[in-house]
């Protein structure tokens, strides 16, 4: 009798658990198919309401559709309609272009340039064994014609280096203007050269000062030979300047934070549910002890914020300077689209190392210092002597050190310009379009889902 009820009631449970898993599972394919149904006929009406426009243009238009530059278009507003900013959409041709710059196939002339009140393109730096300096050119000259081509007419730093960029072997026509307005032709063969990302030098005595123009490949072997070199030299502080620093590749970035901060976790990518997932540590094998100061404005952005958020948080740096940009996101790599073309999508929040995201706020400055009207006239005039933000952080540097008081600080603040130097700025600008160098510029666009753009 007792195991006759047994089996009974033991039929029962697996017949009301085949119920409930019926049931449970009819509930989440009715979801299912009611969000499929949802998102079908969005893209219907999507591509009804194209097709309709496509219909009517095509009927009554007077010009004739190129194809290519149809669907390119296309692409790229639907890009801009989803609201990413950062989002980007490169053509076959621009993807192609991408992969071959980074392959090394498709190069310039070996400069970095800026675009200043003058409209040309000023002569930043030239790398060494270039075809720009083997040609003569040097910083503070200004590219004004590229192939016939007015620079004035291009857009941007980036549009005046796509001109300089070609294939190895190519030629390349210039114009430039000397330190004494003296005009200067001449037929550039394009060849490979050896670009940098870092800067160094011993300035005000004892202070080591670090240029970082992006976060790439190379960027933590420089940075750990520029910190060995200048602590060799005795150096008792170090100023990392990361004016116009766009970013670049975050696991580079990382790689140096890295090389100078303690143990501990560096960075974390927040998906749109808010998980979290860490993105690097610090080991603490190679500890800088020294005090340390980072150099921000308004163009310092993404792995550049970072860097300073970490440095600040883990090694006490001060930052100088004015509020960062404000971009914390990371970019997906391109994604390639069966016509040859590809996209790049922000992929999740960028996380510092404390727990919050700097991004849409930026990083603000442990001393401020911002350039006035005249100074920012100057900005590309000034060297590491003579820039009134640079004198700012090393002075702060200095007294982090020990080695000045708060009054040498402001001592060390540049006199009101002269009016030599007034007369000098008319052939710089202010701070604003960041400077560009041919690897650069694609190299930001073109890096691993470990991006932060």
């Amino acid at each position: 009798m007792n195991k006759k009820i047994s089996l009974g009631m033991m039929a029962t449970i697996v017949i009301l658990a085949m119920t409930v898993t019926f049931s449970v599972t009819m509930l989440l394919a009715m979801r299912l198919f009611d969000s499929t149904v949802s998102s079908v006929k969005e893209k219907e009406s999507m591509y009804s309401k194209i097709a309709e426009l496509d219909r009517y243009i095509r009927s009554n238009d007077y010009y004739t559709i190129d194809e290519t530059l149809l669907y390119d278009t296309i692409s790229s507003g639907y890009i801009l309609g989803t609201g990413d900013k950062y989002a980007r959409y490169y053509t076959a041709s621009a993807y192609t272009e991408l992969l071959n710059i980074q392959n090394g196939t498709l190069i310039g002339i070996g400069v970095e340039l800026a675009r200043d009140q003058t409209g040309y393109a000023r002569v930043l730096k030239v790398y060494e064994g270039s075809p720009a300096q083997d040609a003569g050119i040097v910083a503070g000259d200004y590219i004004t014609s590229i192939d016939n081509v007015d620079v004035k007419g291009l857009t941007t730093v980036d549009a005046i280096q796509a001109r300089l960029r070609g294939e190895t072997g190519t030629t390349v026509k210039i114009v430039w203007l000397n330190a004494e307005k003296a005009e200067q032709s001449v037929e550039l063969t394009r060849s490979g050269y050896v670009s940098t990302t870092i800067d160094y030098q011993m300035t005000a005595g004892n202070v080591g000062y670090i240029k970082i123009r992006q976060f790439d490949s190379t960027t933590p072997s420089e940075l750990d030979y520029a910190v060995r070199a200048l602590s060799g030299s005795g150096a008792t502080s170090l100023v990392f300047d990361l004016r116009d620093n766009a970013g670049g590749v975050l696991d580079e970035a990382l790689s140096c934070i890295d090389l100078l901060c303690p143990e501990g976790a560096l960075a974390y990518a927040e998906d749109k549910n808010g998980n979290q997932e860490l993105l690097g540590s610090s080991s603490g094998d190679s500890v800088v002890e020294l005090p340390m100061v980072c150099l921000v404005n308004g163009n310092t952005a993404s792995a550049a914020e970072l860097f300073a958020s970490c440095l600040r948080t883990l090694s006490g740096a001060r930052l100088v300077g004015t509020t960062t940009l404000g971009k914390g996101t990371i970019q997906s790599s391109p994604q390639r689209l069966s016509d040859g073309s590809a996209v790049v999508v922000t992929v999740a929040k960028l996380i510092s190392c404390d727990g919050t995201s700097f991004d849409g706020v930026g990083l603000v400055p442990d001393v401020e210092r911002a350039l006035s009207a005249d100074e920012q006239a100057m900005y590309y005039t000034y060297t590491v002597e003579t820039d009134p933000q640079i004198l700012r952080a090393v002075s702060t540097a200095q007294y982090m050190s020990g080695s000045s008081t708060v009054t040498a600080m402001s001592e060390l603040e540049p006199a009101q310009p002269s009016a030599e130097s007034q007369a000098a700025s008319e052939t710089a600008q202010p701070e604003g379009e960041t400077a560009s160098s041919e690897a650069a510029a694609a190299e930001a666009d073109s890096t691993a889902s470990s991006e932060a753009e």
